[in-house]
């Protein structure tokens, strides 16, 4: 055994916790603050643990932010400038690069004839171009520049030889003109059973208050002339879907219905697809493009629902899921079978 773990013998019996318990609050402090110091390398020990803590001086007073960013920036602007160790002159070192001209080798050089010579030397973008098209130089031009020098007999390109493909310019279309429908002359055409109204359209009309689209349904129950409703973009919900379905329930001259891109979720849906079961009138129903997805059960519904209404030949909706989209087109080809039997006949 060595001298220094003789030394370390007389220490294995030593009670450091009465050792402690003697100790007074001052001796523990000045002994903490020792500890601290005593490694303050020492990387398995937290930051705190190795350095005195001096977070017990008293506060000046409350925080301001404000006051402290103010003063961050009025010190930062104070503080002078550190003059660089050359100053800047604006003086350009060294020679400016000038390319080198290449020189083409004698082999490489091409003569031509003083007229062919003279007629490309005055020759414009345009007649360039369709050269180059018709010599097979495609890579000089876009596509549309050599399909159109190649298939034309006359020079049609203005814009010269590029191998930047660029986007064909077209006429932009105006949009659509809004929805002249009166709503109020609609209603009342509704109510009074119009022959000559056979179609309603509301399409895009989207500030239709619910109580007149919901009176409109209301009258649709009685009318007989109507063959088309279509409320498309009317930023219809369920209960526009409800009254729907109770005009579904009860009038038998529709034939066409289209609901699509509305607010109309699963549960108005399936309240309109389960009045379509008792409509033997409807030959036609879109409800394609709602706010959202309807779900598993609703496409589900649909196919059962175009299963059991033969009178539907025409059905707008794009289903999801492999399964009812089986079993909606292969209801949807004997409808229309049955259609064209009864046609024959």
């Amino acid at each position: 055994m060595s001298s220094y773990q003789k030394e370390l013998e007389k220490y294995r019996d030593i009670d450091e916790d009465e050792i402690l318990r003697t100790l007074s609050p001052e001796e523990l402090e000045q002994l903490d603050c020792e500890l601290q110091e005593m490694d303050p390398e020492n990387m398995l020990l937290p930051a705190g643990l190795r350095q005195r803590d001096q977070t017990k001086k008293s506060p000046t007073g409350p925080l301001d932010r404000d006051a402290l960013l103010q003063y961050l920036e009025q010190q930062a602007l104070e503080v002078k400038e550190r003059d660089d160790l050359v100053p800047f002159t604006g003086e350009k070192k060294g020679k400016p690069y000038i390319q080198p001209k290449r020189e083409i080798p004698a082999e490489e050089q091409i003569t031509l004839e003083p007229e062919l010579e003279e007629a490309l030397s005055h020759a414009t973008d345009a007649e360039m171009c369709d050269i180059a098209a018709i010599l097979g130089m495609y890579t000089l031009m876009s596509n549309k520049q050599y399909y159109d020098a190649i298939c034309s007999g006359e020079i049609c390109n203005t814009e010269g030889i590029s191998s930047v493909v660029q986007p064909d310019k077209y006429k932009p279309v105006p949009d659509e003109p809004p929805n002249p429908t009166n709503i109020e002359e609609m209603l009342k055409r509704v109510r009074s059973n119009d022959k000559e109204l056979e179609e309603v359209n509301l399409n895009n009309i989207q500030d239709i208050p619910i109580p007149v689209l919901s009176e409109l349904c209301e009258a649709m129950k009685t009318n007989t002339y109507v063959r088309s409703f279509s409320l498309v973009a009317t930023k219809s919900g369920d209960p526009i879907a409800n009254a729907v379905a109770d005009m579904l329930r009860e009038n038998r001259s529709l034939q066409s219905l289209n609901i699509e891109s509305n607010f109309i979720s699963s549960t108005g849906l399936m309240a309109v697809l389960k009045a379509v079961r008792e409509n033997a009138t409807l030959t036609e129903l879109r409800v394609d493009n709602q706010r959202q997805w309807p779900g598993d059960a609703v496409e589900m519904e649909m196919a059962t629902v175009l299963e059991q209404c033969p009178s539907i030949v025409r059905f707008g909706y794009h289903f999801t899921q492999q399964g009812p989209r089986a079993r909606a087109a292969q209801a949807m080809t004997r409808n229309n079978e049955l259609r064209r039997q009864q046609k024959k006949r």
